[in-house]
């Protein structure tokens, strides 16, 4: 309800829109549901179309350092074709499916710190205007919400999450970001990585986890990058113990020297053959490609086990630098989407 205006493409007198998303998060390949509300101008005009864009705030790297923008990843038509009379009061329910891969904006109920949004756009007469931005919040799935769980048991603790533009290679990525939650080391590994970065990507039937190690260089070495990748079911969630499955996960990543050999390559394997307990892919140096990719990801059969209530990665991000001890207002939230957006440059937009 919040970032209601006049439509400006179609002048003063103009019809208004306001887009109202049902309440509580959503999942990463969930149904996003909503109401968009019309009200008529000083004039009867003909609505030829009403869509709606899915919009993330993602940061790129370039020669110059770092940018950010907004890209939109997901449109969707809701609506359309139909005269909407004078000061008429019209209604077009909708209800969408995200993507797999929609970033995850919140654990817990704590932001991350990942700005997404829902913008609609109505067409009247030709004219097109983006009228209408709602904050978009999306909750982990139950396979993301048990490996930070874990995460969060084993020690480790939330430090950033952000948006990356690029492809990471081998992987079935869809989306032309991917998103990147950064963790310090639980102290067991704290003398042999600074940080742990974590990247799902979801699909219909599993999940890619790809962890990125950043190395602590010793008195005669640099430091370097080493990557893992590991696939899991969304139907196994509840029969692995993921504590001890999560901590291999970090062990192989940490010690993939001794392990896979100093030749091993990331993504030429199929993370989905038969036989296999799970995928398991890993590397050193950056898997992380530039631009955007299509692929086709797929689910695959995985072990699991029962997740406790931990809470380490929760506090973490519940103490995000969105500048409020204690939590955030959600009108600070809706305030950071809003100004964001808004002051978002459409020309510089990426589909």
């Amino acid at each position: 309800m919040v970032f209601k205006r006049l439509l400006g493409a179609m002048g003063a007198g103009g019809p208004s829109v306001d887009t109202v998303l049902d309440g509580g998060a959503v999942t990463p390949g969930g149904i996003l549901s909503g109401q968009v509300h019309l009200q008529g101008g000083s004039a009867d005009v003909e609505i030829e179309h009403i869509g709606l864009e899915l919009v993330a705030r993602v940061e790129a790297e370039h020669e110059d350092g770092e940018s950010e923008g907004a890209v939109v990843f997901e449109r969707f038509t809701v609506g359309g074709g139909f005269r909407l009379a004078e000061q008429e009061r019209h209604s077009v329910p909708f209800s969408v499916s995200l993507p797999w891969e929609t970033p995850v904006s919140e654990l817990y109920g704590q932001p991350l710190g990942i700005v997404l949004g829902v913008r609609t756009e109505l067409a009247v007469a030709g004219a097109r205007d983006k009228g209408d931005l709602d904050p978009l919040a999306v909750r982990p799935l139950p396979v993301q919400e048990a490996v930070l769980e874990a995460l969060g048991q084993l020690g480790f603790g939330f430090k950033s999450a952000d948006l990356e533009h690029g492809h990471i290679g081998g992987t079935g990525q869809q989306l032309p970001f991917y998103q990147e939650i950064e963790l310090t080391p639980a102290p067991q590994y704290a003398h042999v990585v600074n940080e742990i970065e974590l990247t799902f990507l979801a699909t219909p039937a599993g999940m890619e986890i790809i962890l990125e190690a950043d190395k602590r260089g010793g008195l005669f070495e640099s430091g370097q990058d080493t990557l893992t990748r590991f696939t899991v079911g969304h139907h196994d969630v509840g029969a692995r113990d993921w504590n001890s499955e999560v901590d291999g996960w970090i062990r192989q990543l940490v010690e993939h020297r001794a392990s896979y050999g100093s030749h091993a390559t990331y993504g030429h394997a199929d993370p989905y053959a038969a036989g296999s307990g799970y995928g398991h892919h890993s590397a050193h140096g950056s898997g992380h490609e530039s631009g955007y990719e299509s692929g086709h990801g797929s689910g695959h059969e995985g072990h699991r086990s029962g997740p406790g209530l931990g809470t380490a990665v929760a506090a973490g991000a519940a103490g995000l630098a969105v500048g409020v001890v204690g939590g955030l207002v959600a009108a600070e939230v809706v305030d950071e989407v809003g100004d964001f957006f808004e002051g978002d440059d459409e020309g510089g937009e990426e589909d």
